[in-house]
């Protein structure tokens, strides 16, 4: 394919319940489905391509994690104090009895900061982690 200016149509498949769910969305979003699959891909692109780059990065890390399994606090604890040369600051949550939320801003190299996403994934009680990274 070669590069022009305007635009390129393309198709794409998917599960029906998948592009119901999406249809209803994006009407109630007063949307269309070109702009909201454009947003998509650029969110997308911006989430993945950081990651195979080198150099500095900058973002936020959000974690929710239930601190009453077993070491979890102390888990991710000492990960962060091991990792204090990409950590800029953290914001604790408590969102109810068990469940706490992390925000984390890093700024670093950016095979640091994927070392700390994957560390932060594989630790216990982590039930949810995104993470918004550029490069800088």
């Amino acid at each position: 394919m070669s590069e022009r200016s305007g635009v390129e149509r393309f198709s794409v498949s998917a599960p029906p319940e998948l592009v119901r769910e999406f249809n209803e969305m994006i009407n109630k979003l007063g949307q269309d489905r070109s702009k909201a699959i454009q947003q998509a891909m650029r969110l997308f692109l911006s989430e993945h391509k950081w990651v195979g780059g080198s150099g500095e990065c900058t973002g936020a890390i959000v974690l929710i994690y239930d601190h009453e399994v077993h070491e979890a606090e102390e888990e991710l604890t000492d990960l962060q104090h091991g990792c204090r040369e990409v950590i800029n600051s953290t914001l604790h949550l408590h969102i109810d009895d068990r469940n706490c939320l992390e925000i984390i801003a890093v700024r670093g190299r950016v095979s640091s900061v994927k070392v700390l996403i994957d560390r932060l994934t594989a630790c216990k009680g982590v039930k949810q982690l995104k993470h918004t990274v550029v490069g800088v």
